[in-house]
């Protein structure tokens, strides 16, 4: 199959594997099924869930192969697969070995996309190591605010299968795509696309920097608008020199100083545009108040001014940039304040689970008790700890790599006081929250930003940032 857009007929009899169950995997097989391939599902695991999954779709006519995904099945002309799946698991190198293309389910959506007797809609993609979801939320609530029919989808927990299959017929997509899901989409050209920043993250899925970094920067391939970097990661504008663009496509930076021609920065507390306007050399146009930005720290308002770029790439007026900002509301646990208590803030970011996201959250505060640790996947926190140093009051650690934490504190900041709490077990939150609340002053901010992963403790990190939340409001009730 060819990179363009593919019909329903160019699937009838092909075989498929579909690479994994879940939130991709289902639709993919579902969408491959009623085009008249036939589909076969592998998936790693065999428990209670996956053979519910599989059942219902056996009860389509779908094969559905449980507790074996290491073995290409006969006769596969194309892999479907799940963005987690690793590139060297056995069923992908025998596919390459074999001469079988892999598409994930991004590569899948974009091939689909205007086969339902709707016009495909443009993609603004956004990638990068952190910051993604927030981006495309913003993107989302301007392009609506302009009043274009959008959505956020991709990484962001909404199929792009079912956008862009669906009955809903858009004007445009605000899409999030995480490096695995790039990895897999080869032929996938958006409108325009944003890499926001570039950090050490899943390595041991890439195998090197190099190529995760090369990953991320799939997005700018075929971009036909604008490939939009960020000045302070010369990273992401490497990407954009190394990138095949449309002819006519422009590189557009933004940064939180103010902007030269061809960015949008911040000037006097305005986010402003020096890209998209008639005379970028001498003209600026004001596009909202740092204020209009939800929360205003640092990183957040560069996710606001990335987010701008790709709407005024699309050609939206700078009023709905304005009003989509101030009509966007963050999702929880990123940087969400929880309550104020004796003059003490108490903020939840246990959706920082590196340590590029926490030296973010870390910097939107003055004076920080810090409560950190969980399962460091691997990083090391010497940078962070000597970034942060002069911003802490005092430490909270807990969690199965605390030490790693402790030690890197110990080497930078030895007069910063840290409680390590021995324990890993749900209940060690309310104590931690205890322990920062004794350290705090009034005017400090007690800040939920662990730098690692939670399931050593918790499910995810949703299920540790409502600990947090549940204990700080137990607090309030007591205090009040």
């Amino acid at each position: 199959m060819g990179s363009q857009e593919v019909s329903t007929a160019d699937w009838q009899g092909k075989h498929v594997t579909v690479a994994g169950l879940g939130v991709s995997g289902i639709p993919a097989a579902r969408a491959l099924h009623e085009r008249g391939a036939l589909v076969t599902v592998v998936n790693d695991g065999d428990d209670e869930r996956a053979r519910a999954q599989a059942a219902e779709l056996e009860a389509l006519g779908i094969t559905v192969r449980l507790g074996d995904g290491a073995t290409l099945p006969p006769s596969t002309e194309l892999v479907v697969t799940a963005p987690g799946w690793q590139p060297d698991k056995p069923l992908f190198l025998a596919a390459a070995e074999a001469g079988v293309d892999i598409w994930g389910d991004v590569e899948l959506a974009w091939r689909l996309r205007g086969t339902n007797g709707r016009e495909a809609a443009p993609w603004l993609a956004v990638t990068g190591t952190n910051g993604k979801t927030t981006t495309v939320r913003m993107l989302a609530s301007i392009l609506e605010a302009a009043g274009l029919r959008t959505a956020a989808v991709g990484n962001i927990g909404v199929s792009l299968l079912d956008a862009v299959l669906g009955e809903t017929e858009y004007d445009v997509l605000a899409v999030e795509l995480s490096s695995y899901q790039l990895h897999w989409a080869p032929s996938l050209r958006a409108h325009s696309a944003a890499v926001l920043n570039l950090a050490p993250d899943h390595l041991d899925w890439h195998g090197s920097m190099e190529a995760y970094a090369a990953d991320k920067g799939r997005v700018y391939e075929g971009n036909t608008v604008a490939c939009v970097y960020n000045a302070a990661d010369p990273a992401t504008e490497e990407l954009v020199r190394e990138a095949d663009v449309e002819e006519g496509c422009r590189a557009i930076g933004f940064t939180l100083g103010a902007p030269g021609p061809s960015q949008l920065g911040v000037v006097d507390g305005i986010l402003v545009d020096r890209a998209f306007v008639k005379n970028r050399q001498k003209q600026a146009q004001e596009l909202a108040e740092v204020s209009d930005v939800n929360p205003p720290a640092p990183h957040n308002i560069a996710n606001a001014l990335a987010a701008a770029a790709l709407a005024r790439a699309f050609g939206v007026e700078p009023a709905a940039v304005r009003d989509g900002l101030r009509n966007f509301r963050p999702d929880a646990h990123r940087i969400e304040h929880v309550a104020d208590i004796d003059g003490v803030a108490y903020v939840d970011d246990s959706k920082a689970t590196n340590t590029h996201a926490t030296e973010a959250s870390l910097a939107a505060y003055d004076s920080i008790v810090w409560i950190a640790g969980g399962l460091a996947k691997g990083a090391t926190f010497d940078e962070l700890v000597t970034g942060a140093a002069k911003r802490l009051r005092g430490v909270v650690l807990m969690g199965a790599d605390r030490a790693l934490i402790h030690e890197a504190l110990t080497r930078h900041a030895p007069e910063v006081p840290v409680v390590d709490l021995d324990r890993t077990d749900t209940g060690a939150m309310s104590e931690a929250v205890e322990h920062a609340a004794r350290l705090a002053r009034p005017g400090d901010t007690v800040l939920l930003a662990p730098a690692c992963a939670s399931m050593d403790m918790f499910t995810n990190y949703i299920k540790r940032g409502e600990a947090f939340a549940d204990a700080v409001r137990a607090r309030a009730e007591e205090s009040a």
